[in-house]
């Protein structure tokens, strides 16, 4: 769901308001306010939680939702500022009997290293949208959808901003447009090879309009998904696979990587899958794979 229902948005303008107009803020801060606080009001409607129902779990849980989608530590805490904020805002204009930012502690980073899929969970993922083809068509995209993040492990952005152009399915390559415009060419496997081309041949041609442009993954309307409609994508078939963990697209990438670095990949040709500028960033991977370590030693070395 890309809007606002009128119960969110009506305070949301409220607020926004009140900071341009009484706290004398800025046109440039008031947009970057918007822009966190819709976020965070989608998250919640999105949950089905009214402005009244919030508590400071839920906040924690869209906080936990930031780190997941790789948001930078200093935008996570300009968001919870302007939670922090809004909620004051709301208990003042006694919209709200009680602030569930009261109790927020801003958690450290590392509290929230992404939660990572283990092979088994994986494959019963990718395998579920085979139980929906063929009553759901846009099943066939879905599994397309899910074959590429893995194979890949692109960002959710770079996912559903793929054009067919930059395909080089023959060859078993990507080209990726990542952050600052950088691009890099990534490898594709014979898995993922294959539901794109089903997809392409026997779904896509009948979605496409003349608004379509070149995207490769389109919605109902012929136009390219968007980061919403991916997001829920994913916790569907998370949830009909049995997958109790908190899932999200960017899952998929920490898991690429994770698997990659199991089966014994450097760290040097990871970063340039990922498209990470710095290898300190990817070297995170190297945190998240202890435990696989810890087991490798505790199965194989003789005093185990």
């Amino acid at each position: 769901m890309n809007t606002l229902d009128n119960h969110y948005q009506e305070a949301l303008g409220s607020f926004l308001n009140y900071m341009l107009i009484e706290r004398n803020f800025s046109a440039h801060t008031k947009a970057s306010y918007n822009n966190d606080l819709n976020r965070y009001l989608l998250f919640m409607q999105d949950n089905s939680r009214p402005i009244t129902a919030i508590t400071t779990r839920h906040i924690e849980e869209f906080i936990t939702e930031l780190y997941t989608i790789g948001l930078e530590a200093s935008s996570i805490a300009r968001n919870i500022s302007a939670i922090r904020s809004f909620h004051k805002f709301l208990v003042n204009e006694r919209t709200l009997d009680t602030n569930p930012t009261e109790n927020l502690h801003q958690p450290k980073q590392s509290r929230y290293l992404p939660n990572v899929l283990t092979i088994d969970e994986t494959m019963r993922l990718l395998e579920t949208p085979l139980t929906l083809i063929p009553r759901s068509k846009y099943a066939l995209r879905d599994k397309a959808m899910l074959e590429l993040l893995y194979a890949t492990g692109v960002r959710v952005s770079e996912l559903i901003n793929i054009q067919q152009q930059n395909l080089y399915l023959d060859v078993g390559f990507i080209r990726i447009f990542g952050k600052g415009s950088k691009e890099r060419l990534v490898p594709l496997g014979n898995s993922s090879i294959v539901w794109v081309k089903r997809y392409q041949t026997e779904l896509r041609l009948s979605l496409v309009q003349h608004k379509s442009h070149d995207y490769l993954f389109l919605n109902a309307r012929g136009i390219k998904l968007s980061r919403m409609a991916l997001f829920a994508m994913v916790r569907k078939y998370a949830l009909m696979a049995g997958i109790e963990k908190n899932i999200s697209p960017h899952t998929f990438r920490h898991t690429f990587a994770t698997h990659l670095i199991e089966g014994g990949a450097d760290l040097r040709s990871v970063q340039e899958m990922l498209g990470h500028s710095s290898i300190v960033t990817t070297q995170i991977y190297t945190h998240i794979d202890r435990s696989f370590i810890k087991e490798v030693h505790k199965t194989f070395h003789p005093r185990g």
